[in-house]
């Protein structure tokens, strides 16, 4: 081995020790202290001097040549020979075998091939991504999410959002770009990168600064560099193909009357009331709507659920706590109890001060502060402040002569932060307290639920050991004073045989969901009620999904059949007069002799609102052509609404009528397009090769 050491810097000593027996490692540490150190620490040094570097390496060949001898004198290597030897016997040989097989037959994993070091998650050529892009692309996009939702997504919500999923596709295009851009040798100068990078931090952040941000996300100034060079010459295609794409004009000319347009109709309203009610059913029709309609009354599953319920609220018991101690803590917190004075408060801002002064003179001559207000040209809510406390008062000057005025008196002239002005005062409410009768039950309830906190804990623990020690759950829940409740039986959409909803179920959503992926008597861990408390529960019992006799459910099956009927006889009534009106009958005419309702609709536009057609019948209106009759739903209750086209009417002007903002989206939508397509094509030209582990592993890590 060859060891050498540059000029600018020191080389590290980088060795690595075959497997020894430990007589010859204490020989070696003893013989040789310097050379070993050095050796086992792979890391440069500071240097202080050349003779310094020369004394380390030279440590460093002495424990080299040490090894060396060491080997020598204990044999040639005779544990690597012991190996072999082993190696020859017919028994490793068949384990070999074997192990090759199981490669054969299982293949070899990701973390072996491609992914291998984990650090690449996916690759395209000789472009990759590697686990820290990936984690980062995905937090950023969670981070994003989350604020939208107000609350921090887990990994099981972002995966049901399609997170996951979004961030992995948009990295496929990241890499298949990173090895077009290697393909057609594109690059990036320093000055340029330089640039960029300064653009990122506002250019006036200092190297230190830099590396504290890119250490907040868990990223190296090294990899920071890396990957924004990567993406500004990403961009230099992104831009080629997308860049300044403006839809043609005959698309938005298009748009214009499609958005535009308005359409008059004439309609007839059958309502179901205007049809006769259709009779009871034989039994015949009865079993015969039953046997096409079996499934709709099949009883579901339904389980029986045992819980404990343990929170603040289900512990506290107020009656613990004596009167004393709340006296005492009403007496500690009286300040909590006061409501402080509030003053409502009116302000008359002058351009100067002599104005101001001249405004309060005429006020002590007997003007009114109200005809002052007006001689300024604004209304008393203009000058109206509001009702506010000492500390409140966005202005302390204002606050100061507001807070030293009696109720109706005008203050002296006041330089406010807007400019002199005049204060009044209008009404004043006096600091209150609440008397300690008042509060007393509230501060007990408080003070049980503190308690009740600090208990809670204790409470869990000794549940848990009772059941670890074997106790059922209504045992454990008696051991700590709590009640196990034991449902009636609930499906899964939390309803009871009655069909009606089970009211009082504790977190409903999750104990449902969790209880019906249990099985009988399967203890789980318990969920969270509330931000303190558990609850835990258990199935008792299960009634498997069912088919139901026409018996159990007759008196439903019964306001079906007539439902359907109903139905029936109200869409055969809508086409009799869509056909009377496509044989030129007209509508006002046929709704006078059925006894309908007939109305005009002027200027029904394709996004705009209408009581009696609805986003569903404007839908069906702008859905046929012209003089066209048709028959929609109404918008609400059961009808029908049969309607004829009578005008349509375009929009004037084209495509310079649209306004600016949806024109550039327009034409960024086209260059979305555009850029999906050149994507999908380079996935074609440059496969990309996914590591799932590897992608699983990225994500573990920053979790």
């Amino acid at each position: 081995m060859r060891l050498s050491s540059g000029r600018s810097a020191p080389v590290p000593c980088i060795f690595q020790l075959p497997a020894i027996s430990g007589r010859m490692g204490s020989a070696m540490m003893s013989r040789s202290p310097d050379g070993l150190a050095c050796l086992l620490a792979g890391l440069p040094r500071v240097r202080k001097s050349r003779r310094d570097d020369r004394a380390r390496c030279a440590a460093c060949i002495g424990g080299i040549g040490f090894i060396r001898r060491a080997f020598e004198t204990n044999g040639p290597f005779f544990m690597l020979g012991t190996l072999r030897d082993a190696a020859k016997t017919w028994v490793a040989k068949l384990l070999l075998l074997l192990l090759i097989l199981s490669f054969a037959v299982w293949g070899i994993s990701d973390q072996i091939l491609g992914g291998g070091g984990g650090n690449v998650v996916m690759e395209a050529g000789e472009s990759t991504i590697s686990a820290q892009q990936y984690r980062l692309a995905y937090e950023r996009t969670v981070r994003a999410n989350s604020e939208q939702f107000g609350t921090r997504l887990t990994r099981e919500q972002a995966r049901m959002l399609g997170i996951e999923d979004a961030v992995r596709a948009r990295m496929v295009g990241t890499v298949v770009l990173d090895e077009q851009a290697r393909a057609m040798g594109l690059g990036l100068s320093e000055d340029r990168l330089a640039e960029v990078i300064s653009e990122d931090f506002g250019g006036n952040l200092s190297g230190d600064q830099i590396r504290m941000v890119l250490g907040d996300i868990g990223m190296q100034p090294a990899d920071y560099v890396r990957d924004r060079e990567k993406e500004a010459v990403r961009q230099q295609i992104v831009e080629a193909a997308a860049d300044g794409v403006v839809m043609p004009a005959t698309f938005l000319d298009a748009l214009h009357r499609y958005q535009g347009q308005t359409r008059d109709v004439s309609f007839v309203e059958i309502d179901a009331s205007a049809i006769e009610p259709p009779g009871e059913p034989s039994e015949a029709e009865l079993s015969a709507f039953f046997e096409e309609n079996v499934d709709d009354y099949r009883a579901p599953e339904y389980r029986t659920i045992r819980y404990v319920l343990l929170t603040p609220d289900q512990i506290a018991n107020p009656a613990t706590i004596d009167m004393e101690t709340v006296r005492d803590e009403y007496e500690t917190n009286r300040a909590r109890y006061a409501q402080a004075e509030t003053r409502t408060i009116q302000q008359l801002v002058f351009s100067d001060r002599d104005a101001a002064e001249a405004a309060r003179q005429r006020i002590l001559a007997g003007q009114s502060f109200e005809d002052a207000v007006a001689e300024t040209g604004r209304t008393m809510a203009d000058a109206t402040l509001g009702t506010f406390e000492r500390d409140e008062v966005p202005d302390p000057a204002v606050a100061e002569a507001a807070f030293g005025l009696r109720e109706g008196a005008v203050s002296e002239v006041v330089d406010g932060t807007f400019g002199p002005l005049l204060v009044r005062v209008t009404e004043i409410t006096p600091e209150q307290t609440q008397p300690f009768d008042e509060v007393a039950e509230t501060i007990r309830r408080e003070l049980a639920q503190l308690e009740a906190r600090d208990i809670l804990p204790d409470l869990h623990d000794g549940y848990e050991d009772a059941r670890a020690g074997g106790a059922t759950m209504a045992e454990a829940a008696s051991s700590q004073q709590l009640e196990a409740v034991t449902l009636p039986p609930v499906d899964a959409r939390g309803r009871g045989k009655d069909g009606e909803p089970l009211g009082g179920l504790p977190e409903a959503e999750a104990l449902l969901e969790n209880a019906f992926e249990v099985e009988i008597d399967e203890e789980s861990r318990p969920l969270n009620a509330g931000r303190e408390g558990y609850l835990w529960y258990e199935v008792t019992d299960i009634e498997p999904e069912r088919a139901r006799t026409l018996d159990e459910v007759r008196d439903e099956v019964v306001a079906d059949w007539q439902a359907e009927q109903r139905d029936q006889a109200l869409d055969a009534a809508a086409e009799e007069v869509a056909q009377a009106i496509r044989d030129g009958a007209e509508p006002a005419t046929i709704a006078d002799e059925q006894g309908y309702r007939a109305d005009v609709k002027y200027g029904l536009a394709r996004t705009g609102q209408d009581a009696d057609f609805g986003a569903p019948g404007l839908a069906a209106v702008f859905g046929v052509g012209p003089n066209a009759v048709d028959i929609t739903e109404g918008a609400t209750g059961n009808r029908r609404l049969v309607f004829r086209i009578d005008a349509i009417t375009d929009p004037v002007g084209g495509a310079e009528s649209l306004a600016d903002g949806l024109r550039e989206q327009m034409g960024r939508s086209l260059g979305d397009d555009l850029l999906n397509q050149m994507v999908n094509r380079m996935q074609q030209e440059f496969p990309v090769t996914l590591y799932p582990t590897a992608l699983e592993r990225a994500l573990d890590a920053g979790a």
